[in-house]
């Protein structure tokens, strides 16, 4: 009696573990079908691909990176270019209307949020008109008054939990965020920035 209840569970068991092999293998599929990523390229199962325009040249991924957050370009407009040997850590999102280009050898930590766009309108008129559109198609297919800036992560920066890193900044090769940092302005090559908004708190030899 025992000998058979282990042998079902043993069996469920095994059926369970290869029936979750196959959905992370449709995931990873999923997600090479809307990059340009390189085979070596590692996608966790957590990682999130949201390629509203559909062309796999708007979100380039370089070997050996490995992502466990979030990629997201607008329909719109947007890129997403990541170097090799690079982290983006689980729930971290980098979203783009415009351009985002990380460099070589960038370590992203988790809950990190890279933004180059303000992603609603100032006007309140604009904004009230631009999210009913949204709630009637699901999603935000136009610009409009959108502000949006490119942003530049150069190699060998690391960028800590909860950072965010708003539109139009040049964060300098070698340069740590700290976190919690709120990256407004550039941050220049090798320099460690902390606080909201960011600030150089020291200079790396």
């Amino acid at each position: 009696m025992i000998g058979n209840l282990i042998k079902s569970f043993l069996k469920k068991s095994r059926i369970n573990f290869f029936l979750n092999e196959l959905k992370k293998e449709d995931h990873i599929a999923s997600c090479r079908s809307v990059t340009t990523s390189d085979n070596d390229v590692i996608f966790n199962s957590d990682a999130i691909i949201n390629n509203l325009q559909n062309n796999p040249q708007s979100i380039k991924i370089s070997a050996k990176s490995i992502i466990e957050g979030e990629i997201q370009v607008y329909s719109f407009d947007g890129k997403v270019s990541i170097g090799e040997n690079c982290y983006l850590g689980p729930n971290s999102k980098i979203r783009s209307a415009e351009s985002i280009i990380i460099g070589n050898n960038v370590l992203i930590a988790h809950n990190v949020n890279i933004i180059d766009t303000n992603a609603h309108e100032i006007d309140v008129l604009e904004r009230v008109e631009g999210y009913n559109n949204f709630l009637k198609t699901g999603s935000f297919n136009q610009k409009g008054t959108v502000q949006t800036s490119p942003i530049i992560i150069e190699d060998k920066v690391w960028i800590n939990f909860n950072a965010i890193i708003l539109k139009g900044v040049t964060i300098g090769e070698g340069a740590i965020v700290a976190a919690g940092a709120v990256v407004t302005k550039n941050v220049p090559p090798y320099a460690i920035v902390a606080g909201n908004p960011a600030t150089v708190i020291k200079m790396l030899k």
